[in-house]
């Protein structure tokens, strides 16, 4: 038996190999365990750390207005009009109380219950983080009629609290800071995404006015941009503002609010006639719970059971039994609660915890629902007539859905055999492209690498998904047919995991015919497999638009100006130009040399930077109006051939 070989003696696990980082060391050290990543979310984190500060001093009822600017040297300044961070010493740690915030982890007045009754900074990293992952930072109050500033870098102040002058009518809090490059990945700032926060924010803090600017081209351009935020009607307006342009079941939102055990509940909502996807938002303190929790599960459950024990008691459900799902659907909500010591799973805020705010929103949200709609007969019987419809079409929809899964699917003579599969069984290894048209997906059948590419062919256009419901949707042979491909069910029902292939590429002709087939695909991932484009799995195929040959020389070109490029460098004596006008054209060969080799080919991937945006502009190709889709479409017909993702 072969001995184990002796430990070297630095090897040995001892008290001197525990390292222990003092102060915002350790922050440095492990960002992400802090603000979640590196990348550009974790940047834009830093500004909503600071931003919430004033939030809370807005939430507290000490400010109403925050200023919030981008500067021209990609740094960020948030001012608020609370009452300033203190700046006098703190009896115990012999530095000023604004030093204690900016610098220790854990430090501030939110823990004692009285200074801030409600936070939501109270489960956050805090500014002391900010402070760490930054350049250089500067904070400056406005306190007792005099203004104080003080400077960091990296965390470590390099001046001391000084009194810089005086201003007896104002108070509050400006913070400017420069993201440091030795941190993020990133530093630049995208305004857009900055923007839609700050835009929540207003809805979420009715009468809180946010403006937003950014100052990086006005040294070049002499342009600002800028945005001001304010909403006197606060989550009426939101719900006002995603359905804008969607016929709704009834004119306005629903609305109610009401006080319970120090529970502040909120809540908005408005079902939409024509679109049967829903759009529920939940915020605990501002935060917004991707994940929901406590506070959506009992709105959920108190929709569920005020709505059916309203429609039974008067007749309305037809004896049709009715699930949560229906009466959900087509529904836009926003549950905004506030709350004095909220339990969020992980640092990034996602989940809502507290198991007491269950009963709590479930109460109160049953309670004035009901109230409204025992004063709004007419609206209640449209809601759970729109509800009766969608369990209808459920239950017309169940066996077709069962054929959604994957292994009832695969081995039901529906699996189209056009389906070419890869050999490669890790869905990690595994790519399906979507090929337009029959001819095209025979070149790709012949010119792909069986290993790890899977080839489906659609005939012709898929039914627009906007405009139907899931059962008539799952009639449809081509929709079927990704699907079942795909493996990984649909709609509700859809586990990203399940997904036989983490690369799904849509490759259509490069013309307004395989732009439209191409938003047809995207509209229907995006309704009911949205996870595969949250997680990456979604891309387009860039094929070539030319083909250019002079001599024994072929190039491949794929824009106007990469052909200007070329003509450039050959000259036009003794070229030959093809326009590819389809897929169709190009041989196996060709095909696999220029759109699915993975060495030379261009993939877009799809993202979501914006789900409001990207609902918007569904909508608007997709939806019932035709006006405001023709003028896109006039405005936009010069790109129509060249689109990005």
């Amino acid at each position: 038996m072969e001995e184990e070989p002796m430990l070297d003696k630095k090897d040995i696990y001892d008290t001197d190999k525990i390292k222990v980082l003092e102060g915002l060391k350790a922050v440095r050290k492990r960002p992400s365990m802090y603000i979640g990543s590196t990348d550009e979310n974790g940047l834009h984190h830093l500004v909503y750390e600071v931003v919430d500060n004033s939030i809370d001093e807005a939430m507290e009822g000490y400010c109403d207005r925050i200023e919030v600017t981008i500067k021209s040297d990609g740094s960020v300044e948030v001012s608020d009009n609370g009452r300033g961070i203190p700046v006098s010493e703190h009896p115990q740690h012999n530095l000023p109380g604004v030093e204690i915030v900016m610098t220790k982890l854990h430090a501030g007045g939110k823990f004692d219950r009285k200074s801030y009754k409600v936070s939501g900074g109270l489960h956050g990293v805090g500014v002391s983080v900010v402070n760490a992952l930054s350049e250089w930072l500067e904070v400056k109050v406005k306190r007792d009629g005099k203004i104080y500033r003080q400077r960091y870098k990296r965390g470590d102040p390099i001046s001391e609290v000084e009194m810089i002058g005086e201003d007896g009518a104002t108070s509050g809090t400006t913070t400017t800071f420069m993201p440091d490059p030795e941190i993020f990945e990133t530093v630049e700032f995208d305004y857009n995404t900055l923007k839609e926060r700050m835009r929540e924010l207003a809805f979420l803090n009715k009468g809180l006015k946010i403006v937003f600017k950014d100052e990086r081209r006005v040294v070049e351009e002499g342009v600002e941009k800028k945005d001001i935020f304010h909403y006197e009607g606060g989550i009426v307006e939101f719900v006002n503002y995603i359905n804008e342009g969607k016929e709704k079941l009834y004119p306005e939102p629903i609305y109610f609010k009401r006080r319970e055990d120090g529970v502040h509940v909120e809540v908005a909502m408005q079902h939409k006639s024509e679109s049967y996807a829903k759009e529920i938002l939940a915020f605990a303190n501002n935060i917004h719970t991707k994940e929901g929790g406590t506070h959506l599960s009992g709105f959920r459950a108190a929709l569920t059971r005020t709505l059916n024990n309203y429609g039974e008691a008067n007749g309305l459900t037809d004896d049709v039994q009715i699930r949560g799902d229906d009466y959900r659907e087509g529904l836009t909500a926003v549950i905004n609660i506030k709350l004095p010591e909220p339990q969020f799973e992980g640092q990034t805020k996602t989940k809502l915890g507290n198991s007491e705010i269950r009963g709590i929103v479930q109460s109160i949200v049953g309670t004035e629902l009901m109230t409204f709609l025992e004063e709004n007969p007419s609206i209640a019987e449209v809601i759970i007539d729109k509800a009766v419809t969608a369990a209808k079409a459920r239950q017309a929809a169940k066996k077709a859905k069962e054929l959604t899964r994957r292994k009832g699917l695969l081995e039901s003579v529906d699996l189209p055999g056009k389906l070419a599969d890869c050999a490669n069984p890790d869905p990690s290894k595994s790519e399906l492209y979507i090929v337009e048209g029959d001819s095209a997906g025979g070149s790709a059948k012949q010119g792909r690498d069986r290993d790890f590419q899977a080839i489906l062919p659609l005939r012709g256009k898929i039914i627009n998904v906007e405009k139907a419901r899931l059962n008539r949707m799952l009639e449809n042979k081509e929709i079927r047919s990704i699907i079942s491909a795909i493996g990984a069910g649909v709609g509700e029902d859809f586990d990203p995991d399940e997904s036989r292939y983490h690369k799904i590429i849509i490759m259509t002709d490069a013309d307004v015919d395989g732009a439209h087939i191409r938003t047809l695909l995207f509209t229907f991932f995006y309704r009911y497999m949205k996870p595969l484009i949250e997680r990456g799995y979604l891309y387009m195929a860039q094929p070539p638009l030319y083909k250019i040959t002079k001599g024994g020389g072929v190039r491949h070109v794929y824009s106007e100006a990469e052909k200007a490029e070329v003509l450039n460098e050959w000259g036009k004596r003794g070229v030959s130009i093809q326009r590819y006008k389809g897929l169709g054209e190009m041989n196996p060969k060709e095909l696999w040399e220029t759109t699915m080799d993975p060495e030379n080919r261009i993939l877009a991937q799809v993202t979501i930077e914006d789900a409001k945006e990207a609902d918007d502009l569904f909508d608007l190709l997709m939806g019932k109006e035709v006006a405001p889709r023709r003028e896109f479409i006039q405005q936009n017909a010069k790109a129509a051939t060249n689109i990005d993702v």
